[in-house]
């Protein structure tokens, strides 16, 4: 399974985990692969079009997470159970994130996953206080996250596509439909059933 899921879509996956780290969030939400999608640095991801197109870009993706969902408390121990039940459902579906990591940073240079550290917006007229990122332990991923990952498979067999692409996550989050990072969209007035058939043109394209 893990061979289906090209460089950007492995990419899309571990920059999630980076980008819920360095707001200092957890658990890994639907939003966090969102902005995965979007963020600047992870190269030229195919979907990223299709969502621009639509007014949606990393920077006010970024802003909302921010505004929507509160830090969360580092904690003090790791959370062994609860790793370990990720990366065996991660692993159910072909992701490896160590091993992801590890072949991304060795082409690209240690580091090569970490964002910078976004600015603190104005909130209700107070400087609100720019999260602590996480430095160590795991962060395990949502219920609806882990779905996605899972429906992004589905909608590449329904396609009868032989690889999972980042626009199959793009179809994960729009057929999942309720996380926050569908909300996201509602609110950037994005219509799901155009992007849905945006994209999918997109990966028969790329498929023909």
């Amino acid at each position: 399974m893990f061979e289906r899921f090209t460089h950007a879509a492995r990419e899309v996956v571990v920059r999630a985990q980076e980008e819920a780290r360095d707001l200092a969030q957890r658990p890994i939400g639907t939003q966090h692969l969102l902005l995965a999608l979007l963020a600047d640095s992870a190269g030229p991801v195919a979907t990223a079009p299709a969502l621009t197109e639509h007014g949606v870009d990393a920077r006010s993706v970024r802003a909302a997470v921010i505004r929507l969902v509160e830090p969360s408390p580092e904690p003090s121990t790791p959370e062994i159970d609860t790793t370990a039940d990720d990366a065996a459902a991660l692993k159910a579906i072909g992701i490896d994130l160590d091993a992801v990591r590890r072949a991304i940073e060795e082409n690209f240079g240690p580091g090569a996953l970490r964002l910078p550290q976004p600015a603190a917006p104005k909130r209700r007229g107070l400087l609100r206080r720019a999260p602590r990122a996480f430095t160590s332990g795991h962060l395990p991923f949502s219920p609806r996250a882990k779905k996605i990952l899972e429906l992004s498979l589905r909608e590449a067999l329904r396609l009868k596509h032989n690889f999972i692409a980042p626009e199959h996550i793009v179809l994960g989050i729009l057929r999942e439909g309720q996380g926050l990072a569908m909300r996201i969209l509602a609110d950037a007035e994005v219509d799901p059933a155009r992007l849905r058939a945006e994209v999918t043109r997109s990966l028969r394209d790329q498929a023909a």
